[in-house]
Order: structure tokens, then sequence, then C-alpha cells
């Protein structure tokens, strides 16, 4: 075992409590790696190390203790799993599972990935990101090189909690900062140059909307092969963070489409504020994007069309509450009315405009819901404060009033008595009193996408995005997976909706990556009762049933098709 003032190399043999050191993989700013065998459960671990430096104070050591701890209990599959810590003669280290394969740094190699391909890593890295910070963990170190690619594909987030280790306090002298560190003035600055968020360059404090800002920057890279942010020196880089924009994306690649370089846009504002507001939104966004969830795709067109990312801030709330109007067509009573009474020479269009609430915005996708009764509007809106949670708004008022406890919302749906409003948040399916009051958890749902509610007090929704359905009482328990055919390659099943007997449902499917199409994308109808299954629209979207027609999108259309429900035909 050789050693330095602050690093420790280990020889193979070296015994770390029950790790026996076999190989050095190997070595950055934060560690040198190894390939260990844990000899009380006989495999084979990746062992970091980190220079004994980061251990002198005691207080950020316990911090990172902690922290690790908790990325550890995350158990998502795009974030690396961390078996153990523990500290070898000063030095603290991590272990996690061995992966096999290459940092996204290596695989883009300065040369732009295929869109396609950028937009399936981005979205595996979002829903790590929103898995993490659910939990409220924040990476603070985002970039290529903490980003792993598998040889099967997979996709895993590295260094959890390591950031945190090299965040020290303000009150720190600034030449006990370990690596990584940039002095900028009276606060801490952390990160590594290039992938900071303006925030970070300024030595403020940051929370998750940080790690948006270094995904951009990890995306921009992945999408053009060079860095969004780049100068002759560090303090020239950080300069370029905090008052340059990077290049257009289009400018070195033709081929990329409009939504996805506004995308990145969004992510890459100087502003915290008007960055997408969670990693859940971000990979909801990228989904739609990718044709892999029934967002609108008029939605996805205003956005593009935008001349600015300027105007998409000031003006993004005004085009989400627009289209929040179009979509009140396919749920307003008076669409009801219109497929019952009006005569087929002369349908009536009506619409509407519903703007947000006074001093806060709408998501970058509108999720919104009618209650059965046709009275009442619930919908996701952020408050003046920043905070996402549900709204609920009478048709026939003027105004909407949040509800208390439903910090984090999404995906709301009502319960056939139109009482209750269920909705997804903090990795969990609620439900809560639309007249207000304390929410109730029915059950865990990691990334929920999703839920419908019969009369017989029967749930059922989608957990996550690569998830099959399931169901859970309306008085809440353990969820149980629904007898749909799980033989079939398809995986995405999600945006749930009763038919009339309760018993049957819609739901979008699709295979397991936006880019494997075939024909058995499309809306289908499942069953509570058997494992039959049935495809009844071919389409990337999804739909909802009304008054014997099923209403959806196409091409930025609002469609509406006759169905029975009954033969389901």
């Amino acid at each position: 075992m050789h050693r330095s003032d602050s690093e420790m190399t280990l020889t193979p043999g070296t015994r770390l409590g029950r790790y026996e050191i076999r190989s050095k993989i190997g070595e950055g700013g934060m560690g040198e790696v190894y390939r260990a065998r844990d000899t009380q459960l006989g495999r084979d671990v990746a062992v970091k190390v980190l220079p004994s430096t980061y251990s002198v104070d005691e207080h950020r050591l316990s911090r990172f203790e902690q922290e690790a701890s908790a990325a550890s209990a995350l158990n998502h599959p795009n974030i690396l799993i961390v078996h153990d810590i523990g500290s070898h003669e000063g030095s603290p280290y991590v272990v996690s599972e061995l992966l096999e394969g290459e940092t996204l740094r290596k695989r883009i190699s300065g040369a732009p990935l295929a869109q396609r391909r950028a937009i399936e890593y981005a979205l595996k890295i979002a829903n790590g990101l929103a898995a993490a910070h659910e939990k409220g963990i924040v990476h603070r170190d985002l970039k290529p090189d903490n980003i792993f690619i598998t040889k099967d594909g997979r996709v895993k987030i590295l260094d959890f909690g390591i950031a945190k280790l090299t965040q020290a306090d303000a009150t720190r002298s600034q030449t006990d900062i370990p690596t990584r560190r940039v002095d900028t003035g009276p606060g801490i600055v952390m990160g590594t140059v290039g992938y900071m968020s303006p925030e970070q360059v300024r030595g403020q404090k940051v929370d998750h909307r940080s790690d948006i800002f270094s995904f951009g920057a990890i995306l921009y890279e992945m999408l053009s092969g060079r860095r969004a942010f780049h100068g002759e020196s560090a303090a020239d880089t950080m300069s370029a963070i905090l008052k340059e924009d990077p290049p257009d994306l289009s400018d070195t690649n033709q081929n990329i489409s409009a939504a996805l370089e506004r995308l990145v846009n969004h992510c890459l504002e100087k502003d915290p504020e008007s960055r997408f507001h969670s990693a859940s939104d971000l990979a909801f966004a990228l989904e739609a994007i990718s044709g892999a969830s029934g967002a609108s795709h008029q939605t996805i067109a205003a956005i593009t069309s935008l001349s600015s990312r300027e105007r998409i801030r000031k003006q993004l709330p005004w085009i989400v509450a627009a289209f929040l109007a179009l979509a009140l067509i396919a749920a307003l009573p008076l669409v009801f009315l219109y497929f019952r009474n009006a005569p087929a020479s002369r349908p009536n269009v009506i619409r509407s405009i519903i703007p947000p609430p006074e001093n806060a915005h709408l998501p970058y996708f509108n999720q919104m819901a009618v209650s059965p009764d046709g009275l009442r509007l619930a919908f996701v809106a952020i408050g003046a404060n920043g905070v996402t949670s549900l709204w609920v708004r009478p048709l026939g008022a003027l105004s909407a009033q949040p509800l208390a406890g439903t910090e984090g919302a999404s995906f709301p749906f009502w319960s056939p008595d139109s009482r209750f409003i269920g909705f997804f948040a903090s990795g969990k399916l609620k439900k809560i009193d639309a007249a207000g009051g304390s929410p109730q958890t029915l059950c865990d749902a990691p990334s929920g996408r999703g839920g419908t509610w019969n009369r017989d007090g029967v749930i059922v929704f989608a957990p996550d995005i690569l998830s099959p359905l399931y169901r859970v009482p309306q008085a809440g328990g353990a969820p149980a997976p629904l007898p749909l055919d799980q033989s079939r390659k398809e995986k995405v099943q999600h945006s749930p909706c009763f038919l009339p007997d309760g018993r049957h449902f819609l739901y979008r499917a699709g295979v397991t990556t936006a880019y494997a199409r075939d024909k058995g994308n499309g809306i289908y109808v499942g069953s509570l009762d058997s494992s039959e299954y049935k495809l009844i629209l071919n389409d990337d979207t999804y739909a909802i049933y009304t008054s014997g027609h099923l209403l959806f999108w196409r091409d930025g259309a609002l469609m509406a098709q006759p169905f029975d429900a009954q033969s389901l035909q």
C-alpha cells in the first residue's frame, strides 16, 4: 500500500473490512476506483477510495455519510447502487455495484450522438434525477464523467453523495477545500467548470434546479459533440456560464428538432426560476418529444415555434394556458352535450380561455382533470413561492385555490363522485378531499404517470413510465399488478381511463423505448378481471371516453372517433 499526503494507492490483496482489493480500475479528481471482492457475499464490487483530506472535517464527513446512505436507499435503475460506505486509515470509501462499460464522456469523445440515442440517454438520466430529487438529494456535480453507459445499454448516474462531501461550509478557509474548487469571492464554489450552474459559479446555495442546468449542458454536448460553455481558462468558462448563451444547436446539426433545442435552452436558463421546476417535468417533456407519452403535439409545436428562450420564459404560462383551454374541450360538459344533442349537419365548436391563477404559472406541460359532475377543474400549477401543487377551480368561477399539502403534485384524477382528487407526489399515490384537508397516502408510486377511479372504489394507476399498471383500493393498501399479459414486448403502460362499466379501461401502451416503433404502439382496452387486451387505436397518443366516442390528440388536433363501450368496437 502506497500513500501520499492526500491519496492512498491500494495494492492487490489489501483488505478494507470484508472487501479484498483485486485490481485498480481507474482514478480521477475524487479518488481511485478498484475492483474488489466482497468476501462475505461472494461477489465482485467497485470500491472508490477518496482522498484522506475529505475526512479532516468531521462535520463534512458526517454529511457525506448521511447523504451517501440516503443515496444507497434510492434503488433506482438509473442510479448506481451503493452497497456500503466506510473509512480505511482515514480515507473514506464507497462500495458500489461493479459496472462494465464506459462513461458518457468516453462515449461522446468529441462527436455528437444520434438524436434518438441522446434522447434515450437523457430520459434515463432525468428519471434518475427525479427519483433522487424526490428524496431531497441533489447531485451538485453532474457531468459526462459521472454518467456511465453499461455494455447492455443501461444508464447509471454515479457519485451521488460524494459531491456533498466536497462542499465545505462558507466559514472554511479556501485553502482547505479539496479538488474541483474555484474561488470567486465570499461564497464557496464547487462543481466541475463547464457544467456548473450560474448559482454554483456565484457560490450561492443550490437546489435540484442546479442539476437541471448541468443536465442541459450534458444534453447539449451529446447533441453537438462540444461543450455548451468553454473558454481558454476556468475564469472565462465561468464568465460564459453567467453571461452568455451557447451557440444554437441547429448551427452544428440541422437535423436536431426545434422542440429538442428549445428543451435544452429551457434547462440552460440563467435564472433557476425559468428552468424546468422538476426533473419529473423534464422527463415528461422528453417523453413527449420522443413520442413516448400522450402529451399534446400542439403544445410541443407551440413551444418550438418561439424565436428565443426569453420568449419562452415570458410567454410559456400563457401558451400552456391556451392549450389547457383546448384540452378542456375534451372534458367540459358542453362537449358531452354536443355529442348527445348536436345535429350532425351543424357541429358546434366551443372555445374557452382559462388563464393560470394570479401570481402563478403552469408547468411545462399541462396536467388537469375535470370532475365527473362537470363542475370543477383540478390542475397542477406553480405558485409565487415556486412550489408545485394542486389547484381547484369551479368552472363557473373566476379564481382557483391551491390545496394545502399537495406540494409536488402531478397527474391529478377525480373520484367518480367528484369528492376526492387522486394525485402523485413524493414517490406516492395520494388522495385529498377536493374541499381541502389533509392528503392520504395510498401506496408507493415512484414516478406516477396517470390514474383512474371506478365506482367500486378501485384505482388503476401507472407507478412509473416502465412498470405495468397496478390497482389499489381507494382506502389504500398494497398495490397489485393488473393481470395484463406481460409476455408482450410492450412495457410502457400509462394514462389509464375507466370505461362506463368500471371493469374495462383504456390505456396507452408501447414498446420499452420510444425509438423501437412497431404496430403494437397505441391505445388498448384492458380488464380488471382477465389478462385479455385489445388494440383500439394504433397511434402514439392517449384517449378518454365520453358519450360513445374516444377523444384523443393526433397531429396537433383534437379527434373524436365513435366507440361502443359494450362491444369494445
